[in-house]
């Protein structure tokens, strides 16, 4: 694989320290701007506002130009936003660099997606989009309990300093290793537009959007679960998420290959068994051992879908494919948002710690429906066009001089439908 894959993966992985990690450390920042910690929470909701904002926004303001130039500019715009909210001396104004923040995450993977694919050979497309999100998952093994554990002991704002350092390396390191990338053939916010026109596409945002919020119903939930329902001391649920991290990892890494080979199947495959595995995580959460291994399981299934996912969008939006691969993160937000919020419900009304992953298995079980009846609708032939009864009407069938002879022009159009160029 090219260094440059590597490269997107540093920003990669500054990204998913800065959007976990903030969960780990809100009770530090709560108490330094003083705050409640459900407070504190809307930090992680501006940051997500802010990817949900970004991803179109930027991208079509970036449409046309040379795309190593556009990954320069995100990462940059990203360690600047992250050094305002380390500058930040209240707590609204580190909300607003929050949402600065969150502002280039969309679109710097739909840029880096589609940079990737244009990397390497075709076959190997989903693989190299595997290697730049490998950046996100390996944050999650080292970069969050990293994090937390620096903010713990030296505050929030080492942290966020610390990853101001991690994303301007990164930014060094695509300035040097990514090749000049052109501009697409066609470009401005019109062209990109006009990939929206594909139901495929809408059908793949809408698998994401359905399906991945069963991974974050569980996943938003899962500290509290971990020390309620299996019995883990506080501290050891750092070690816990870590183990999760390592699942991403391993499905990044299983997800690519296996989308490379067969794409559909992998979506659906990878659905099915994520909705397997939460329901199950409802009877393993009560022994500890039992609910590590299903923890695993359950980053390794939920993130084999994302490669496969991004892929797909890729290959349905192929003529304006920027636009589209930074949708998916917007996507992938807003499933991150209803997927917290019906899990959020089932424990308010008292269905208890184990119903969110309960809650999660439904939404992975319906995205996979989705994604199935995508799969059914991609596979059906077009309808063949009816033949004009009457060729003597049309001249259809008639030679040059035969068409001639019966008065019509040589090049005069028959009236049948030219079949499309495969």
């Amino acid at each position: 694989m090219p260094l440059a894959l590597f490269a997107l993966a540093v920003t990669a992985f500054a990204i998913g320290t800065t959007e976990f990690a903030a969960m780990g450390l809100l009770p530090q920042v709560a108490d330094s701007l003083h705050v409640s910690i459900p407070q504190a929470g809307w930090l992680i909701s501006a940051y997500a506002l802010g990817v949900v904002v970004g991803a179109p926004l930027l991208t079509a303001l970036a449409a046309g130009k040379p795309r190593k130039a556009v990954l320069v500019a995100l990462a940059g715009l990203f360690a600047t936003g992250n050094l305002l909210c380390a500058l930040a001396p209240d707590f609204w104004t580190l909300a607003a660099a929050r949402l600065i923040t969150g502002l280039p995450h969309g679109a710097f993977f739909g840029a880096g997606a589609v940079a990737a694919a244009e990397l390497v050979a075709p076959d190997r497309r989903a693989r190299a989009v595997a290697v730049m999100f490998s950046g996100l998952t390996v944050a999650n093994i080292v970069g969050v309990p990293a994090a937390t554990l620096l903010g713990q002991h030296l505050g929030w704002r080492a942290t966020m300093l610390v990853v101001v350092l991690i994303a301007a390396a990164g930014t060094l390191a695509i300035a040097r290793l990514v090749p000049a990338l052109p501009s697409p053939g066609q470009s401005g916010l019109r062209h990109e537009l006009r990939a929206f026109r594909s139901g495929q596409l809408w059908l793949a945002l809408a698998t994401v959007m359905v399906g991945c919020g069963g991974m974050f119903a569980c996943y938003s939930y899962i500290a509290p679960l971990l020390t309620e329902v299996s019995g883990y001391a506080t501290g050891s649920v750092t070690g816990v998420l870590a183990l999760f991290g390592v699942g991403m990892t391993l499905g990044n890494v299983i997800g690519g290959f296996a989308a490379d080979r067969a794409l559909r199947p992998t979506v659906c495959v990878s659905f099915l068994l994520l909705s397997a595995t939460l329901a199950l995580f409802a009877v393993t959460a009560h022994a500890r051992w039992s609910a590590a291994v299903t923890v695993v399981l359950i980053g390794l299934f939920g993130f084999a879908i994302v490669p496969a996912v991004q892929t797909l969008v890729l290959q349905k939006a192929r003529s304006a494919p920027t636009l589209a691969s930074a949708t998916v993160q917007g996507a992938f937000n807003l499933a991150n948002a209803q997927g917290a919020y019906f899990g959020g419900l089932a424990l308010a009304a008292g269905l208890g710690w184990t119903s969110p992953p309960l809650v999660g298995a439904g939404l992975a079980a319906a995205g996979a429906v989705v994604a199935v009846l995508a799969w059914a609708a991609d596979r059906r032939p077009p309808a063949p066009v009816p033949l004009e009864p009457a060729a003597e009407r049309t001249g259809a069938g008639l030679s040059a001089a035969e068409r001639t002879g019966a008065g019509l022009s040589a090049a005069e159009p028959t009236g049948v439908p030219l079949a499309p160029a495969p």
